[in-house]
């Protein structure tokens, strides 16, 4: 079987469809792993973009965990939260409610075949590439097989005429960027206002210490996400930055 690690962000639903426009072999189907947290931007995403793949006959197959949530019930936390003094928390989420759906829904359609499964790492993010720690599976990276970045992955769909989808993340997730926290804050809608109540409820699940989504290590309703902009700092340079500085 041949399997794409849809999770819909750039990389992945680019390398999804090259497979839907013949550029790559055919694939038995692309999974996405929903943890039920996803920014609201990328389920509308999906919702427009998954017949256009199917069409094509990239079949999207969508799985989740049984219990997808912050605070499993044995009240353990399940996000890498950053621990008040004392680091961050171990991260969970990726195991339980991404990588352990989609290999029961693996191993109960493969019949006995081995998986081959197209992960959408580019060029950029080489030091992510690792390989199966199970048998029946091989992963593989056909965008890198190609040189690909995800600036290149972003102008492929770009020539395609296709959208760039929104980066994949769950809405709490503690490796947003400071830009993503203010945008979200700055839009006030479910997205924000799920993070706040996550990092609300997570905050007393690991005594006698405070989680925080955060890496100020406040709560994050307090956070000043105010761009040096929005507190009156003039724009003294207005390139973006090409991502090399330091190479």
């Amino acid at each position: 079987m041949k399997i794409i690690s849809l999770g819909w962000g750039v990389q992945s639903f680019a390398l999804a469809a090259m497979a839907a426009l013949g550029e790559t072999e055919p694939v038995d189907a692309a999974i996405h792993a929903d943890t039920t947290h996803e920014a609201s931007g990328t389920y509308e995403f999906v919702r427009q973009w998954t017949p256009w793949l199917e069409e094509r006959g990239v079949k999207v197959i969508t799985v989740q965990a049984p219990d997808a949530e912050p605070i499993n019930r044995f009240g353990g936390c399940m996000v890498p939260a950053f621990i008040d003094g004392h680091g961050t928390f171990s991260r969970q989420c990726t195991d339980n409610w991404k990588r352990a759906p989609i290999r029961r829904w693996m191993q109960a359609n493969r019949n006995g075949q081995p998986v081959e499964m197209w992960l959408g790492i580019s060029l950029d993010e080489v030091p992510r590439m690792k390989p199966s720690d199970v048998q029946y599976i091989t992963h593989r990276w056909p965008l890198i097989e190609r040189r690909m970045t995800r600036n290149d992955c972003a102008r492929w769909l770009e020539r395609h005429r296709l959208p760039t989808p929104p980066k994949s993340a769950c809405t709490f997730c503690p490796y947003h960027s400071k830009a993503a926290w203010h945008d979200m804050k700055a839009e006030g809608g479910p997205d924000w206002q799920e993070a706040v109540q996550v990092d609300e409820a997570i905050r007393k699940a690991r005594p006698p210490y405070d989680l925080f989504v955060h890496q100020s290590r406040q709560p994050l309703a307090l956070v000043d996400l105010s761009t040096p902009e929005e507190n009156g700092q003039m724009v003294l340079w207005d390139a973006e930055c090409s991502g090399i500085c330091g190479v």
